[in-house]
């Protein structure tokens, strides 16, 4: 039987310094190890049944020498008794695992998810809000207190049901988002097995197609017919907001990119706007070839001091996307008020509004030119192609957008130009 060894003070443990593992005394078996870093632990070394352990038992001075005597006598006995501490330990750590996964909400997973991962990626607020409103609203009701490990297909069924028919596209982003939470889940290790969320081969064969279900309802648009007699009316109005909408008009583009311009994005001398990736829905660079409408309304922009944004609020911020509709708003109350039917969509009769303009200038590519249309999707900075096509289309077609870009303004000031696409 090895001699035990000395016992060791607080003290002399304390100036141990040389790196190895150094017997303290007091319980056989217990050493502090001192690494080559001069890291300090506690290791109680057993031999239990025929196999040798090495049972760590917290670092040093964290855990004292009395402290550390104390575990490992409660080490020993458990032992004695027939208890192997490492096995113990594991199935502590298991049960651990267990009462998590069985604890761990929806609500609670959803809330760690959002700071964690969709907060650092969505940078427009409105669409942050939209992820907690559409949850909180249709899937809390029924998953909220619900444990993550224990959502079935037949839960999210119960959520999408009373909306799949009626509210679909809603519907369909709550589903995607109940799927990404329970991704997110599973990846932390919070439940198992398949994702009752997902469409392809799981909800895709319990509820109907999307496509089939939802009725087309674009944005309203000014009709073409219409086209010139409304920009003549948005010129005609004073202050920034109808600035911004005058610009978005010439570009197509969103009213979140035209909110947000900054002037560093914009190179006068050169007539082109680069919009950030950061920026754009595709989250991807977007050059925009400006025409010289589109150029002399910016050099008409006053700059205000220390303000980088293009249109600015009243406190110099970024106006908010209310601020565009009530132009558009103001235009057509007028043209009721005169007794006029004012700017209603062809399709929908309803009043036109800022993100249908977007579809104003589509209309007109398709019906009044025969410009390419993967050059007016590049225009709206949609994805043209496949993934492999986009992956080997290097260039934006930016000098031809840009005599595409000077032909729509052309129409939008009532121009009588010829807009064939013809190199």
């Amino acid at each position: 039987m090895p001699k035990p060894a000395k016992e060791l003070k607080a003290l002399q443990v304390k100036n141990l310094s040389a790196p190895g593992r150094h017997a303290v005394g007091g319980v056989n078996g217990l050493c502090l190890n001192i690494t080559e870093t001069g890291a300090r632990s506690w290791i109680l070394r057993v031999i239990v049944g025929l196999k040798r352990r090495h049972i760590g038992l917290g670092g040093y001075p964290e855990v004292s020498l009395a402290e550390a005597r104390d575990l490992a006598l409660e080490m020993r006995r458990k032992i004695s008794a027939g208890i192997d501490p490492v096995v113990e330990r594991r199935e502590q750590r298991q049960a651990l695992v267990v009462a998590t996964k069985q604890r761990t909400t929806f609500e609670q997973a959803f809330t760690r998810f959002f700071e964690e991962k969709v907060e650092g990626e969505l940078r427009n607020a409105k669409h942050r809000n939209q992820w907690r409103s559409t949850l909180k609203t249709y899937a809390y009701p029924v998953l909220g207190e619900k444990a993550v490990a224990d959502i079935a297909v037949e839960d999210v069924l119960e959520v999408l049901r009373p909306i799949w028919m009626t509210k679909n596209e809603t519907a369909s982003r709550v589903r995607q988002r109940i799927e990404a939470v329970l991704d997110w889940s599973k990846a932390m290790g919070l439940r198992d097995g398949e994702n009752p969320a997902g469409w392809k081969g799981n909800l895709q064969q319990l509820l109907p197609s999307p496509s089939r279900v939802q009725s087309e309802t674009p944005r309203p648009a000014v009709a073409l017919d219409d086209f010139a007699t409304w920009f003549r009316l948005l010129r005609a109005r004073d202050g920034i907001a109808a600035r911004a909408l005058e610009f978005l008009t010439l570009t197509a583009s969103r009213s979140g990119e035209v909110r947000g311009a900054r002037w560093g994005e914009i190179d006068l001398q050169n007539a082109i706007w680069t919009v950030p990736g950061e920026r754009m829905k595709e989250r991807r660079e977007h050059r925009v070839p400006l025409s010289a409408a589109a150029v002399e309304l910016l050099e008409a922009m006053p700059r205000m001091l220390n303000c980088d944004i293009v249109f600015p609020s009243p406190k110099n911020g970024v106006m908010s996307d209310m601020t565009l509709s009530a132009v558009m708003r103001r235009i057509q109350e007028s043209e009721e008020k005169a007794g006029r039917p004012g700017f209603l969509d062809a399709r929908s009769r309803r009043p036109a509004v800022p993100h249908g303009l977007r579809s104003s200038f589509r209309d007109w590519v398709s019906e009044c030119t025969t410009y390419p249309s993967d050059m007016a999707e590049t225009a709206l900075s949609h994805l043209v192609g496949s993934e492999v096509e986009r992956a080997y289309r290097r260039g934006d077609m930016l000098d031809k957008r840009r005599e595409m870009m000077d032909a729509w303004a052309a129409f939008a000031f009532g121009r009588d130009v010829e807009a064939d696409g013809a190199p």
